[in-house]
């Protein structure tokens, strides 16, 4: 068996192999865990937290939504890239969008925190926050390996009520505390800067062994620099002679490369030299 789903350029990272297969992307979490598939759906998801959403179709001024408040639209279901067609409009101008839905639209911090559970309780988190730095509504870098203990509590609840029996990882976004989308995989483009103990103990767990959860992570900032086309030879000799590697993705639409720092001071650096963050 193995891990399923892992994209050709990231398979060094996936060692050692589990005996059980293990989802590292949507599409293999919602096929082997079909008693939690039901985790994906988004709208329920908002509605179970009590945010104010409907399908579309459902006029937004009905559930006492004003005309011009902003909210958010997307699929309610979507395992092809779970930010795919999200967008903010106005509550008057929510599109009749057969397979999607609109929910109040959250302010503050954005976190993707992973868990590994056993047995339907979280034993070991991960967190990173979103810079507030925005383009087109996604974060221009992500800071991993946070310290927001304040979450924990509730994460665990949420895993206690929704995951019993899973066992493996799980992956909830939130935007001001409040969950937006929740995933049977961990934040796989973090990976690199979650240490060498992290993979082992993952894998462990899946297999049944006895394991202690890892150590914090030792963290640090994985930048987007958005865009069509190729980088130019000026941000490319900036990025290098931070001594920083350059990942193409070719699976995101709209963002060229990925940078992944370990240290954090050399990649906010790195985000004022490019640009990416206002007075850089």
């Amino acid at each position: 068996m193995a891990f399923v789903g892992v994209l050709p350029e990231r398979r060094h990272l996936f060692q050692p192999q589990p005996m059980a297969e293990v989802a590292v992307s949507d599409a293999a979490a919602w096929r082997l865990n079909p008693n939690h598939r039901q985790v994906y759906n988004k709208l329920d998801l908002a509605l179970s937290v009590g945010l104010v959403a409907a399908p579309c179709g459902v006029d937004p001024g009905d559930l006492g939504v004003a005309a011009d408040a902003q909210v958010f639209v997307k699929p309610i279901l979507n395992l092809a890239g779970m930010s795919l067609n999200a967008r903010a409009v106005p509550a008057a101008a929510v599109p009749n969008e057969a397979g999607s839905f609109w929910c109040e639209r959250l302010r503050g911090s954005h976190t993707s925190s992973d868990c590994l559970v056993r047995e339907g309780r979280a034993v070991w988190f991960a967190h990173t926050q979103g810079s507030e730095v925005k383009d087109a509504e996604r974060s221009v870098y992500w800071d991993v390996g946070v310290a927001l203990p304040a979450l924990e509590p509730w994460l665990a609840d949420w895993v206690a009520d929704n995951l019993a029996g899973y066992t493996g990882l799980c992956n909830i976004e939130m935007i001001g505390g409040r969950p937006i989308e929740v995933h049977l995989r961990g934040s796989n483009g973090f990976f690199d800067l979650y240490g060498s103990d992290f993979l082992p103990a993952w894998v462990a767990l899946v297999d049944g062994h006895a394991v202690e959860p890892p150590p914090p992570i030792p963290g640090g900032l994985v930048i987007s620099i958005f865009g069509g086309g190729e980088l130019d030879e000026t941000r490319r000799a900036i990025i290098e002679a931070a001594g920083v590697d350059v990942h193409p993705d070719p699976h995101s639409p709209d963002r060229m490369a990925v940078l992944r720092c370990h240290d954090k001071a050399t990649g906010r650096a790195l985000c004022d030299a490019l640009g990416l963050v206002p007075g850089g």
